[in-house]
C-alpha cells in the first residue's frame, strides 16, 4: 500500500432540523490523542466550535413521500443558511427498507426548475432508477415504485438531472438509503445510538457561501473542493460516544473531494462493508480512500479509550500524482467528526464473526472486454468518456442481460474519476498503474470505483434488469459537463 497519493402530500408541509443549541459536549478534562501515537497532549476542554452531530429523521420505504424544496438548514450551534432540502432536512431522512419489500415512493418537486431523483445503488427497474430523461418540472411529481431486491447495505439518494445535479446536491439534496436483511440481523452489528450516519461534504466554512453553487474556472477542471468538512450537514461536527463498538456507515456526498479515512491515534479501523453491502470477512486497516459516491462500513471500538478522551476521525493526507495545483488540493488534511469518549460503559460486545457474507465470485464467460477511457482534456472544460459527451437520447452500448463481461476503465487524465454505473453492481478485478492494487476493502459487491490518474481497472459484472441505465464519473461537475454514456440492456 502506498499513500502517494405512498400518499398525497401538501405541497407547503416541511420537517425541519431540531435545533442543537441545547445540546453540549462532555466536560471535564479531556485528553487530546496524539496523531502519532497514545500519549496524551495535556487536558483540554471541549471545543466550542464544534457542533454535535445530529442524526436524519427516518421513513419507511413502503409508504415514502419526498418534497424537494427551498429551506434553511442548520450547520452550526448559532448559524443557519438558505439551501434545498428533502423534507426540510439535511441529510434528508433516512429510508429504511426490507429485503423483499415493495417500496413505494412519491417525490415531489418544490423546486423552481426540473428534478428526479436517482436510488444511488440501489437496484431498480430502469424506469425508476432516476434517469435524467424522467426528470419532472417545478410542481411536478413523480412515484417510484419497486421490489427490494437486494441484500443489505449502505446506499444514498440524490437528485440526477442533467447539467444540474451538481447544484442540487450542492444545495443540500442529498440523503441515506439503508436496507437490511436476515443475514446481517445474525450479526448482531451495532444499532440505535451505536450505528452513525455520516455524510462528508467539503464546504465553504461561512454560512453566506456554504450551500452557494458558484463554481469558478478551476473548479470546473478539477471539481470544486474547498476546505471546511462538514458531517450531516454540520460544520466541524462532534459526537459523544460511550464505552463501545461503534458502526459508522460514511458516505462521501462531496463534489471532488478523496478523503482518506482514518483516526487520529493511528488505530485501525475494521471495514465491515462497502458499496454493496457486507464484505466476505471483515477488514483491518489503517485508511481507507473513499472517492465521491463510495461508502465504508466501518467499526470503532471505543472500549479502550478512558473516559474524557477526544479521537478524530480524520481525512488523512495523500499526494495525487500529476494532478494540477488547487486552492485546497487532494488529499488536504482534514479533522471530519471528533469523538468525545462519556463516562457511559456498556457490556462487552461479542466477537465479531471471521464470515459475514456469502458473495459468489463472477466468471467472465468469454464475452470480449469493454474498455471505457476517461479523459479530461482541459480545453473548452472538455470532460469526456471514449471521446464523447453525454447524449440524452444516445445510445452508446448495448448490454446482453444476464451475461458476466468484463468492463476495463482507464484513466488518461491527471484528475482523479469515481466511475459510477447505474443497474448492477460490479467486482473489482484489477487495478494497474497508479496505487496498483485493489484494496482488501473493495472486495464483495460495488457500484463506484476510484480511478487515480494514468490508472487502469477492470471489473466483472452482470446486468439483471433490462433497460436503459447511467456509466459516469461521480466528480459532479465533470458529470454535469458531459462526463456520462449510456448504456442500453437488452
Amino acid at each position: 500500500m502506498t499513500d502517494s497519493y405512498g400518499e398525497p402530500i401538501s405541497r407547503r408541509r416541511f420537517v425541519h432540523l431540531a435545533a442543537v443549541g441545547a445540546t453540549a459536549l462532555a466536560g471535564g478534562s479531556l485528553a487530546v490523542l496524539s496523531s502519532c501515537d497514545n500519549s496524551s497532549t495535556g487536558p483540554s476542554d471541549g471545543d466550542p466550535t464544534r457542533t454535535p452531530l445530529l442524526m436524519p429523521g427516518t421513513l419507511a420505504a413502503t409508504g415514502a413521500s419526498l418534497i424537494a424544496a427551498p429551506g434553511t438548514a442548520t450547520i452550526s450551534r448559532t448559524e443557519s443558511s438558505a439551501a434545498w432540502l428533502f423534507e426540510g432536512r439535511l441529510p434528508g431522512p433516512t429510508i429504511r427498507a426490507r429485503q423483499g419489500e415493495q417500496a413505494r415512493i412519491r417525490l415531489q418537486n418544490g423546486l423552481p426548475e426540473p428534478t428526479i431523483v436517482h436510488w444511488h445503488g440501489v437496484l431498480v427497474p430502469a424506469s425508476m432508477d432516476g434517469h435524467p430523461r424522467q426528470a419532472i418540472g417545478p410542481g411536478a411529481s413523480y412515484d417510484y415504485e419497486f421490489p427490494v431486491v437486494q441484500r443489505a447495505g449502505t446506499f444514498w439518494y440524490h437528485p440526477h438531472p442533467h447539467h444540474l445535479t451538481a447544484a442540487q446536491i450542492h444545495r443540500g439534496l442529498a440523503g441515506f438509503f439503508i436496507i437490511g436483511d436476515a443475514e446481517e440481523d445474525a450479526l448482531g452489528l451495532p444499532a440505535g445510538e451505536r450505528e452513525i450516519l455520516l455524510l462528508l461534504q467539503d464546504r465553504e466554512g461561512d454560512a453566506a457561501g456554504a450551500f452557494d453553487y458558484s463554481p469558478d474556472a478551476a473548479d470546473l477542471v478539477s471539481g470544486m473542493l474547498r476546505d471546511t468538512p462538514f458531517g450531516n450537514g454540520l460544520r466541524r461536527p462532534t459526537l459523544q460516544v460511550s464505552g463501545r463498538r461503534y458502526r459508522f456507515r460514511i458516505l462521501n456526498a462531496s463534489h471532488a473531494r478523496i478523503y482518506r479515512l482514518g483516526l487520529s491515534n493511528g488505530g485501525a479501523l475494521t471495514v465491515i462493508g462497502n458499496d454493496g453491502g457486507l464484505l466476505p470477512s471483515p477488514v483491518q486497516v489503517d485508511s481507507v480512500f473513499l472517492g465521491v459516491g463510495e461508502r465504508a462500513d466501518v467499526l470503532i471500538d471505543l472500549a479502550p479509550y478512558p473516559a474524557g478522551s477526544r479521537l478524530m476521525l480524520k481525512s488523512l493526507p495523500f499526494t495525487v500524482e500529476f494532478s494540477p495545483a488547487a486552492r485546497y488540493p487532494q488529499g488536504l488534511e482534514m479533522d471530519l467528526l471528533e469523538l468525545v469518549r462519556t463516562e457511559a460503559t456498556g457490556p462487552g460486545d461479542s466477537p465479531l464473526p471471521a464470515v459475514l457474507s456469502g458473495v459468489p465470485a463472477l466468471v467472465n464467460g468469454g464475452a470480449p472486454d469493454r474498455h471505457f477511457v476517461f479523459q479530461s482534456t482541459g480545453a473548452g472544460n472538455m470532460h469526456l468518456i471514449n471521446g464523447l459527451t453525454f447524449d440524452m437520447d444516445r445510445v452508446d452500448e448495448q448490454i446482453p442481460l444476464g451475461q458476466v463481461e468484463r468492463w476495463v476503465f482507464s484513466n488518461e487524465s491527471t484528475l482523479p474519476h469515481p466511475v459510477h454505473l447505474h443497474g448492477t453492481h460490479f467486482q473489482v478485478e484489477s487495478r494497474t498503474g497508479g496505487r496498483n492494487l485493489v484494496y482488501p476493502y473493495e472486495a464483495g459487491w460495488k457500484d463506484t470505483v476510484l480511478l487515480m490518474p494514468l490508472e487502469t481497472v477492470a471489473v466483472l459484472l452482470r446486468f439483471d434488469q433490462p433497460g436503459i441505465f447511467l456509466l459516469h464519473c461521480h466528480n459532479l461537475q465533470h458529470e454535469d459537463m458531459g462526463m456520462m454514456l449510456n448504456v442500453e440492456v437488452v
